[in-house]
C-alpha cells in the first residue's frame, strides 16, 4: 500500500482555525489583477537594467505576432466555441487579441512609447464595440480565458496611460457579456470553474464590483480544496460544493478513476497535465489578486498549490509514474503555468520547492500558452 504523504504541522494547525469571510476590499487596488504598480516597476526597472531572465523573457515577448503593431483585431458580435474548439468561430480571435491588448500593455508600461498603450486600447475598443455573446457548449470556459485577460490589459492602461475616451463602454462589456457568463461556476473539470472564477474577480476588480468579487471568492475558496487533494481531506478528495460529487464512486469517476489520493494529486493529473495546468494557473492567479487587492489568500490555498506544483513538476521532469498513479502513465505538458506559484511560495515565502524550481527554471522564459497564460517569467520571475 501505497502511504500517503504527510502535510505539514503548520497546516494541520492552520486547518482547526476558522476561515475568513469572503470580503472585497473597502476600497480596491489599482492596478491590480494579477499584477500591482510595485511589481510592474520592478519588471520595468529589471528590463531596462538588462537584468535576467527579465530581458530575455521581454525580448521573447516583444518578437512574438502578440507585440506586432501592425495587429489588426478580428472581433465578433457572437463567439461560437464548441468542444475542443469546434466550431471555432472567433475563439481563437479573441483569445488572441485579449492575449495582444496584454502584452501591448507590457510593453507600453516597460518602454513608454505611447504607440503600444494605443494599440492595446484600439484592439479592447474594436471588441467593446462588437461582442454581445459567447454561445456553444464550450461558452463559459471561452468566456473565462479571454475574460481572465481582458481585465490585466485593462488595468494597466486604465490607472498607468493618459487617456482611454470608450473605457465605460469596455466595462459595460465586462459586465454584461462576460460577467453573467461566468459568475455562477461550473460542474465541469475543475479547470472550467477555476478559470471562469479567475474572470469574475479580475472583472469584479476593474469594475469595482464587491458583490461579485466576494461570490468569486465564495465559488475558489469552495472549488481548490476540491481540485488538488491533501492526505488531512480524509481518504477522499473533497467534493465541489453543489457538484453532487459525494460518494466514493462519483468522487472516483470524477477524478478520472484514480483510486489512490496523495498530496498534490488534482482532479485532473489523471486526465492531463495540460488542463491540469489551467487549474493550477487559475489557482495562483487569483491568490496573487487577492494578496494585491489585500485579502491574501495564499496562505489558505498555498499548501495545495505548492504539493500540486511539486507533484506535477515532478513527474514533468521524467520521474517514472508508478502503477498506482493513473494506471501507470501520463500525458505531460503542463504548460509554461509555475511562475506564479514559485514566486509566491519559493522567493516570498521561502519554502523549498526543488522539483517546481527545476522546472521553471528550465522552462525559462515562459511564453504564453495562446489561452490566458502569457510572459510569467517577465512578470512573475521575482518581485
Amino acid at each position: 500500500m501505497t502511504p500517503r504523504l504527510i502535510a505539514s504541522a503548520a497546516l494541520v494547525a492552520s486547518l482547526a482555525l476558522p476561515l475568513p469571510a469572503a470580503a472585497a476590499p473597502a476600497t480596491f487596488t489599482h492596478p491590480g489583477v494579477l499584477l500591482g504598480r510595485d511589481q510592474l516597476d520592478f519588471m520595468r526597472t529589471k528590463v531596462n537594467a538588462g537584468a535576467q531572465p527579465w530581458k530575455s523573457a521581454y525580448d521573447q515577448m516583444m518578437g512574438h505576432s502578440l507585440a506586432s503593431l501592425t495587429r489588426a483585431a478580428k472581433p465578433r458580435a457572437v463567439v461560437e466555441c464548441g468542444p475542443y474548439s469546434n466550431p471555432n468561430n472567433g475563439c481563437t480571435d479573441e483569445r488572441q487579441d485579449a492575449l495582444a491588448a496584454y502584452t501591448m500593455a507590457l510593453a507600453w508600461y516597460v518602454t513608454r512609447d505611447g504607440k503600444y498603450a494605443q494599440k492595446a486600447i484600439e484592439i479592447m475598443d474594436a471588441w467593446s464595440a462588437v461582442i454581445k455573446d459567447h454561445t456553444n457548449s464550450n461558452a463559459p470556459l471561452q468566456t473565462g480565458w479571454a475574460g481572465s485577460v481582458w481585465p490585466r490589459a485593462a488595468e494597466i492602461i486604465r490607472y498607468t496611460y493618459t487617456s482611454w475616451p470608450n473605457v465605460n463602454r469596455f466595462a459595460t462589456m465586462l459586465r454584461t457579456v462576460y460577467l453573467p457568463k461566468v459568475i455562477n461556476g461550473s460542474n465541469s473539470n475543475g479547470n472550467w470553474e477555476l478559470s471562469m472564477m479567475e474572470a469574475a474577480v479580475g472583472i469584479s476588480v476593474f469594475l469595482e464590483d464587491r458583490t461579485s468579487y466576494d461570490k468569486a471568492i465564495t465559488k475558489y475558496r469552495g472549488r481548490v480544496p476540491a481540485y488538488i487533494y491533501l492526505s488531512t481531506d480524509g481518504e477522499l478528495p473533497k467534493g465541489a460544493p453543489g457538484s453532487g460529487n459525494d460518494t466514493r464512486d462519483e468522487l472516483v469517476k470524477y477524478w478520472q478513476g484514480q483510486t489512490t489520493f496523495v498530496d498534490g494529486l488534482t482532479q485532473e493529473t489523471c486526465r492531463d497535465f495540460t488542463h491540469t495546468g489551467y487549474g493550477i494557473s487559475a489557482i495562483s492567479h487569483v491568490a496573487e489578486t487577492t494578496r494585491i487587492q489585500g485579502q491574501d489568500l495564499y496562505p489558505e490555498v498555498g499548501e495545495r498549490l505548492r504539493y500540486a506544483l511539486g507533484f506535477q513538476s515532478k513527474y514533468q521532469l521524467g520521474a517514472a509514474v508508478p502503477s498506482w498513479l493513473c494506471g501507470g502513465s501520463l500525458n505531460l505538458g503542463l504548460g509554461p503555468v509555475t511562475e506564479v506559484g514559485f514566486n509566491q511560495l519559493h522567493n516570498r515565502q521561502g519554502i523549498p520547492m526543488t522539483n517546481t524550481q527545476t522546472l521553471t527554471e528550465q522552462q525559462r522564459p515562459a511564453g504564453t500558452n495562446q489561452l490566458f497564460v502569457a510572459w510569467e517569467t517577465l512578470t512573475h520571475a521575482g518581485s
